[in-house]
């Protein structure tokens, strides 16, 4: 993802490739002393040796890349769906007050309902298999691409707008001319933060009822107090999620080239 961050900033020096792995470092080294200082038994907290080769167990073994097929196809999915409804609603909304006034108390009253409590009823619906997943996926992945959406094409200058109407433009020519370019830069940063809650997503509806996934692993490890190999699919969770967006962030950086221009 490079040195920019989670929030961007041209102003900011290039951070040295030393000092990147240095928190991770950091953190294995303070989690060893603690699994060695403390005693505590290895249900409760494993150590980062334990915990590596549990990993390396479920790999060899097939199992962990099953699961993590499974929860990667979900989050997927469940990206694809969520950003398609909320860009197209979001560019309604941006482009029609009305259709905010009537839709918009809707979509936050929707907002209210914390994922875990909707996640049992989708499950309960659409039944334990992947489509459920999805949905529950799709609808986090929703919200902050709906209103990134708006924002972005809102956040045109109106001087700019009276420029293509002086050239008369057309509508279409506005928007993918204009409004949509525009856009991109608060629209991408949605996208980020959307691609890693539809992991999220995936796991939440793999905890409340599903046969395979990463999420469905840990109630499993959970179970069988495998405290190891809990960590082991979390960090796995915490990879996908990077990868993701740093994905993002690669295609954000091609896509808006133009403003280094």
């Amino acid at each position: 993802m490079g040195s920019e961050g989670i929030v961007s900033s041209g102003n900011n020096p290039p951070v040295p490739m030393w000092m990147k792995p240095l928190p991770v470092v950091l953190t294995l080294v303070l989690w060893e002393a603690v699994t060695r200082l403390s005693f505590l038994p290895a249900y409760l907290l494993p150590s980062p040796e334990a915990v590596a080769l549990r990993l390396i167990q479920t790999i060899q073994s097939g199992v962990l890349l099953q699961h993590v097929a499974v929860t990667l196809q979900e989050v997927l999915a469940g990206l694809a769906l969520g950003l398609a409804i909320a860009t197209a609603l979001g560019t309604l909304l941006a482009k029609s007050p009305v259709a905010e006034k009537l839709l918009s108390p809707y979509i936050v009253a929707s907002q209210s309902i914390p994922t875990v409590a909707i996640a049992p009823l989708l499950v309960i619906w659409f039944g334990p298999g992947k489509l459920s997943k999805i949905l529950i996926s799709s609808l986090l992945v929703f919200f902050p691409v709906l209103v990134n959406t708006m924002v972005g094409i809102r956040s045109v200058p109106e001087d700019l707008h009276d420029l293509m109407r002086i050239l008369k433009a057309t509508r279409w020519q506005v928007f993918t001319r204009l409004e949509l370019p525009a856009a991109m830069p608060v629209y991408l940063g949605g996208v980020r933060v959307g691609a890693t809650l539809s992991v999220i997503g995936a796991v939440v509806g793999e905890f409340v009822g599903a046969d395979e996934g990463l999420g469905f692993l840990i109630n499993v490890a959970r179970g069988m107090y495998d405290t190891a190999l809990v960590f082991a699919a979390v960090f796995v969770l915490i990879a996908l999620a990077l990868g993701l967006y740093g994905l993002v962030t690669l295609i954000e950086r091609r896509v808006l080239s133009w403003q280094s221009i």
